[in-house]
């Protein structure tokens, strides 16, 4: 342990949940000292990510968007157990709802989110798909800082992957994977050692 007090994350996924283990993974082997991960949330119930993590000794929790009246008492609903648990940041890993005012207006400059395209190309769903389809020789991943508009936040880390001639969607995704896991796991590490600073659109990295 670096001494600081370690950030305490929740997890947001809807899916198998690769990046969540990723993340959930690199704690436990002391790549992120200073993060400690508190629960997750999926808004999905097939979702097999809850199973995942739960035999990894976390919390998991599903809140079901349609048992709510509006996406504010959703988000207020989940907005309570962050505060109870005393989370201070949120990782989007795979969480396929864009994230309203509530939870923004609660975690400011602390909610991040993982998609697989260079942004501002591709974003959206089937990035993969889309870059194949406009026939770009080199696409990646971006980690971001969330506000109200999908895929559009600061950018914090971008990393780039070779797009091959033969390559498939399938084939495009699973050589992103890594990449996904590894660049969330960088952006982390800086966001719980405090090196994120904003300055307008830009994330400036503090190496001092």
């Amino acid at each position: 342990m670096s001494g600081r007090k370690p950030l305490r994350l929740a997890i947001f996924a809807s899916g198998r949940g690769s990046n969540a283990m990723a993340i959930l993974l690199a704690v436990r082997s002391g790549r992120l000292p200073d993060v400690e991960p508190v629960l997750l949330v999926s808004d999905k119930e097939v979702a097999p990510v809850l199973e995942k993590v739960r035999q990894e000794g976390l919390e998991a929790v599903l809140f079901k968007p349609k048992t709510y009246p509006t996406k504010e008492e959703y988000e207020r609903a989940i907005l309570s157990l962050l505060k109870e648990r005393g989370v201070e940041a949120i990782a989007l890993a795979g969480y396929m709802r864009l994230v309203g005012s509530v939870l923004i207006g609660a975690f400011p400059d602390r909610i991040l989110n993982i998609h697989p395209s260079l942004l501002p190309a591709f974003p959206g769903l089937h990035a993969q798909r889309q870059a194949l389809e406009y026939g770009v020789r080199v696409t990646g991943v971006t980690v971001h800082f969330v506000d109200l508009l999908m895929d559009h936040g600061p950018v914090i880390l971008q990393k780039s992957v070779p797009v091959y001639p033969e390559d498939t969607e399938e084939t495009l995704t699973e050589r992103l994977l890594p990449v996904e896991h590894e660049t969330y796991i960088e952006a982390l590490e800086g966001l719980s050692q405090g090196r994120l600073r904003i300055s307008g659109r830009h994330v400036l990295w503090n190496f001092n």
